[in-house]
């Protein structure tokens, strides 16, 4: 997958949306013009700004060329021939604020409200949210003051936190320290911008929250060298994980092999898996611990009583086929018997046909399968679907169908976790906790 594709689920959200990219002394601000280039390719009009530490590390000239703007300096805060203070200009212009890197002396002089240069004084300005994604040496990350003032930023309205990831550091270090991935942080504005039309929200409404998500495709193996599978992505998982992890959840993955960047999984608690079996028990480990699940893997229907342990040749193969297959345990049924009470349980349909079928088919499987709410996505159908950006269909409740139009599957994911918290909130869902039948539909 190419750094192009990775940015287009923020392609529509981001498009001529007023971004104000903020780079600050840490040696991750050369990647500050890889996010700059990225956020103009997905349609947004991007200002840039540089603290004086940032400018020996990015060139000014070169963010203004990828911007197609003047990159702003402390030099040009009080500027004489300006009728107004540059920072109130820049505040009231942006949308969104977006300060990567932070370092260590950008994050204490904003926990301590000082104004002390164009940025600090940018964001004590603001009143839109703040994307914060900190790069620092690992030493200097774990000092108990850093780690003080980074927990009074998290608990700033309005503020979206990306933490650092382990690798090798700039100083040679191998730990904790390294900005969030520019792919990371462009799903994050993205996400910004997917949860209304009227405005980005930062809101943190999940905090505290639990949810456990399945996504991608189950492989089944055949011989050493085939196996039987879907052409699930998993894009649609992974960005219902990330949009909760964003908005303040503790989000557990559970995923089959995936085709989307791996940054979309930074932040997340992953246990990949490959077979349905290995994804039923990685499910049974993490269920009694969530309150909410959210069932969008596609796992594959059959599977090989005995896998060859050899591969076959064109001979053998059709004969080999032709019988020896049992059907994997139906993870979502299972899930629905076994849950504690309380725990609301979103499930997924793929289908195929009209309209009124898949409506009929989706309502029959909610209620055999026993989920709170189902997911019914068509994937015959142009732009959506099975490794597509788009995807809508309905969402069939206890007593209710809603339509969900056609949208990037981020603005869905946003969606779909307003239905769940809802659910939890007006209390108006009792779990199915009854015995069912195991039955594929």
């Amino acid at each position: 997958m190419t750094k192009t594709d990775s940015v287009l689920p923020g392609a529509g959200p981001l498009l001529r949306r007023h971004v104000l990219v903020a780079a600050s002394g840490s040696i991750a601000a050369v990647k500050t013009p890889l996010l700059v280039s990225a956020l103009i390719k997905a349609g947004a009009v991007v200002r840039c700004l540089v603290t004086p530490n940032a400018e020996h590390l990015v060139s000014p000239i070169a963010l203004a060329s990828l911007s197609r703007h003047h990159c702003y300096r402390d030099s040009d805060q009080w500027d004489p021939s300006r009728s107004r203070p540059l920072h109130i200009e820049l505040a009231e212009w942006a949308e969104v604020v977006v300060v990567a890197p932070m370092s260590v002396s950008s994050l204490s002089r904003w926990c301590q409200g000082s104004a002390n240069g164009l940025l600090a004084s940018v964001l004590l300005a603001i009143e839109v949210p703040v994307l914060v994604a900190i790069a620092m040496n690992t030493a200097m990350w774990k000092h108990p003051t850093v780690q003080q003032n980074w927990k009074t930023v998290k608990a700033f309205p309005g503020v979206v936190t990306l933490s650092p990831t382990t690798g090798l550091l700039a100083c040679d270090r191998l730990g904790n320290g390294r900005m969030a991935d520019p792919d990371l942080i462009m799903l994050a504005i993205a996400s910004l911008f997917s949860r209304t039309e009227a405005k980005a929200l930062a809101d943190r409404d999940w905090k505290g929250k639990r949810l456990l998500v399945t996504a991608g495709p189950t492989q089944e193996s055949i011989d050493q060298a085939r196996v039987l599978t879907n052409r699930s992505s998993g894009r649609m998982g992974v960005l219902l994980a990330q949009a909760a992890h964003l908005r303040g959840a503790s989000v557990q993955l559970i995923h089959g092999p995936l085709s989307v960047p791996e940054a979309w999984l930074e932040g997340l608690d992953c246990s990949p898996v490959r077979t349905a079996a290995e994804m039923q028990e990685a499910i049974a480990e993490r269920q009694p611990f969530v309150e909410f699940i959210a069932m969008v893997a596609a796992v594959t229907d059959f599977c090989r009583i005995e896998p060859s342990s050899e591969k076959l040749s064109k001979t053998h193969l059709s004969d080999f086929l032709a019988s020896g297959w049992s059907q994997v345990p139906d993870l979502l049924a299972n899930l629905s018997r076994q849950r504690p009470v309380g725990q609301i349980l979103l499930g997924f349909a793929s289908l195929t046909g009209e309209d009124a079928i898949l409506i009929e088919k989706g309502e029959i499987k909610r209620r055999v399968k026993g989920c709170d709410l189902l997911m019914v996505n068509p994937i015959d159908r142009l732009g959506q679907g099975f490794d597509d950006q788009a995807n809508g269909g309905w969402l069939l409740g206890e007593s209710w169908i809603r339509e969900m139009p056609i949208t990037s599957k981020l603005s869905l994911a946003h969606r779909l976790l307003d239905e769940m918290r809802q659910l939890l909130v007006s209390s108006a869902v009792e779990p199915g906790l009854v015995e069912l039948p195991v039955v594929n539909i």
